[in-house]
């Protein structure tokens, strides 16, 4: 569905990487995952006071329960924008349609842009796979694109970032996404969750870039799994008539961050 957007920038707001639970009180690590998500939005919605998109790109819950998504539509509902999701491997696709259909539509027009979100969850594994179905959703929607430029979003990593724990549960079929955004080359940026860590690089013309969590965030660079204490944070993204992409990322600092490493983890 297009969405008017009269100033031709788009304003976009990124949350990725949620984790909520059924019940309020749902934790990892000892913090709560709700409290976290909350300081999160009202940072952003202070200071992204125009946004015009809203993405959220998987593990919007950790226990894929009708709860934790109807909690995360709740406290998502301050922003005055059109939201898509999508889902990560703790999601279940088929439960987010059920509670929030009209959040959920694969291709959306907007200003100068279309945005794409592709479903890489593979069930009951950690790691991502584009289905041929996919693919095709993603070949069909950049050949009817336009003159319009496009983003494309999904959850799992589709290049290695440095952490060699996270890499065997990246996208193990990125060569076969490359493939299909090589041909079209008004994709401008790729944008992705699932590493809970900031991530800013080329590929060519190509921008990469994943977000840090809403909750946790893993450390940089870490061989095994590490967490750090990092702030949780949202990311920012001017999506410019000229097809540039301007981005950052803030963090929610009045957060206070206090892991109990002896509590249930990721």
């Amino acid at each position: 569905m297009p969405h008017s957007n009269p100033a031709g920038t788009v304003n976009v707001v990124h949350l990725t990487d949620a984790h909520l639970f059924a019940s309020p009180e749902g934790s990892m690590l000892g913090l709560n995952t709700r409290d976290s998500l909350r300081h999160v939005v009202r940072q952003a919605l202070r200071e992204q006071s125009d946004t015009h998109l809203l993405l959220c790109t998987g593990d919007l819950s950790q226990d894929a329960s009708v709860a934790s998504y109807a909690a995360f539509e709740q406290l998502t509902a301050g922003f005055a924008a059109p939201a898509r999701w999508l889902p990560g491997n703790h999601d279940e696709a088929q439960v987010m349609a059920q509670v929030a259909p009209e959040l959920v539509q694969p291709v959306t027009d907007i200003g100068p842009w279309r945005i794409v979100m592709l479903d890489t969850a593979v069930p009951g594994a950690a790691h991502g796979w584009l289905q041929d179905t996919q693919l095709s959703l993603l070949e069909t929607a950049l050949r009817t694109s336009g003159e319009r430029h496009c983003l494309v979003c999904l959850h799992h990593q589709p290049v290695d970032i440095g952490c060699a724990w996270i890499a065997p549960i990246g996208l193990r079929n990125a060569d076969a996404l490359f493939a299909v955004i090589d041909r079209h080359p008004q994709v401008r940026a790729l944008l992705w969750g699932h590493v809970h860590q900031e991530w800013d690089q080329w590929r060519g013309d190509l921008r990469l870039l994943a977000t840090p969590s809403t909750c946790i965030q893993f450390a940089p660079g870490s061989e095994d799994f590490e967490v750090s204490q990092q702030h949780p944070g949202y990311r920012w993204i001017r999506l410019q008539t000229d097809g540039t992409v301007d981005t950052g990322v803030e963090r929610a600092l009045d957060f206070e961050v206090r892991l109990d490493f002896d509590s249930p983890g990721y």
